[in-house]
């Protein structure tokens, strides 16, 4: 098991200190800016020889601009010499702190899915409104594929990964992004990428950073339309999004046009705020009344909003980022996506864990004592808790992790083992709890989902 002792090379708080260190040393901006100089100078003598009548102009002027230029250029090249110290001693930093170690190629988990890896930057360059760029990789995804769009190899051999071998050979929420539902034409053949240039699923992301625009100009109004047209929806998944728009919208108003940059009228300000509330807080009374009657509530500490006990109420400190990501959640989970695109959590996660799995293979090359079994660590990798999507049981008796293929499974006495260690203990179709006196039949197990 590795240790969780963070390696010293690799301890953030000393590289941090290190690159703090430098940013206080010559950097090549002062070069820039003295290059800056010299064509200034340059530039005003050509103007003062071009405009000049006198013959003996020009090389009074040369005369003049020899001393500055030379030391300009004098300067110039100390700076470089300064930048290219500071250069190199960011280059020691980075190799203290990151040593070279090779990185472990033995396995490569994802050799068999190629499809699927394509799939994914498809999705995650459509997710980033990079349409063009999505459609060229396309395109050369899939002239390079050795199969056709039907899904069939092209060289007759080789059979196509079916629908349930996805299901089966990939993370969920990267299988999940790599059917979008929201496409006539998407196929259910993990080969085919023509989905993806759908101009309709195009035009609901152009949709999605439109919005995402306008939150970031304070105006809220789109993102409130989109979570009205979409309601019915949004209410069979509980979600909060069209009352907390609503809410800041309000909150917003109640500002004022000092604050919130909005014409100064009657539907701006403490009034204006108190209108729109009557006009749409209607709609949220069944499942919003205490916090409609606490903003109704802060109109009588308006003067003082600040110092009353709605302060925290009225912040809208981070309130749009947070809306923002709110509705990105709720935007792609209409679409039948994630959140987060599955290809950057899946590169963020590995790069969390390789430092981990480096020191592991060095630790074990060394003292000859290789992990061998092909999908699983001998190690839990320490990623952050958003990054956790299911629970892992490891069965007690067989000390290994339950799959897909041996899931964990509860026995009538209510402990949990694994579906090959239930099927081993069994002497006919009973079998006796390693845990307790109890004993079962193989149909009474219940499989439990994690």
């Amino acid at each position: 098991m590795v240790g969780a002792d963070t390696d010293k090379h690799t301890d953030p708080k000393g590289l941090q200190h290190e690159l703090d260190h430098i940013n206080n040393l010559p950097q090549l901006s002062a070069a820039v800016s003295n290059v800056d100089k010299i064509i200034e100078l340059l530039t005003a003598a050509r103007e003062r020889v071009a405009g000049a009548l006198d013959p003996h102009t020009a090389s009074l002027t040369m005369t003049k601009l020899q001393n500055p230029v030379k030391v300009a250029f004098e300067t110039v090249n100390v700076n470089l010499k300064d930048a290219s110290q500071t250069n190199k001693a960011t280059g020691k930093a980075l190799d203290k702190f990151f040593p070279y170690k090779p990185l472990p190629a033995d396995h490569d988990a994802m050799a068999d899915h190629h499809p699927l890896i394509n799939r994914a930057i498809a999705m995650h360059l459509l997710r980033e409104g990079q349409f063009s760029v999505a459609s060229t990789f396309i395109d050369d995804a899939q002239s390079a594929s050795p199969y056709n769009i039907e899904g069939t190899p092209s060289d007759g051999q080789d059979e196509p990964m079916d629908e349930d071998d996805d299901d089966a050979g990939v993370e969920g929420e990267a299988d999940a992004e790599a059917s979008p539902p929201v496409t006539a034409s998407s196929s259910s053949d993990s080969h085919d990428l023509s989905s993806f240039q759908s101009q309709e699923l195009q035009a609901k992301f152009s949709e999605m950073y439109r919005v995402l625009q306008e939150l970031k100009l304070r105006n809220l109004v789109p993102a409130i339309a989109w979570a009205r047209a979409n309601s019915a929806e949004l209410e069979a998944r509980g979600s909060n999004l069209e009352f907390e728009l609503s809410k800041l919208q309000y909150v917003w108003l109640f500002k004022g046009p000092a604050v919130n940059g909005l014409p100064d009228d009657q539907q701006n300000g403490r009034a204006g705020a108190m209108a729109y509330a009557r006009d749409n807080f209607g709609r949220f009374q069944s499942r919003h009344l205490p916090e409609i009657q606490q903003l109704a509530s802060a109109v009588v500490f308006a003067p003082n909003i600040t110092g009353s006990p709605y302060r925290s109420v009225f912040s809208t400190d981070g309130a749009f980022s947070e809306v923002a990501s709110s509705f990105t959640r709720e935007f792609c989970s209409l679409l039948g996506l994630s959140a987060e695109s599955p290809l950057y959590i899946a590169a963020t996660a590995g790069a969390l864990a390789l430092p981990w799995l480096i020191k592991y293979t060095t630790a074990t090359k060394a003292k000859g004592t290789e992990w061998t079994t092909a999908n699983e660590l001998a190690f839990a990798t320490p990623l952050p808790e958003r990054m956790m999507y299911h629970s892992i049981f490891v069965c007690p008796v067989a000390k290994e992790q339950t799959t897909e293929d041996n899931p964990p499974m509860m026995i009538p006495c209510g402990h949990v083992l694994a579906r090959e260690t239930v099927t081993k203990l069994c002497k006919g179709n009973r079998f006796k709890c390693p845990y307790c006196p109890s004993e079962g039949q193989l149909k009474d197990a219940r499989l439990i989902i994690l």
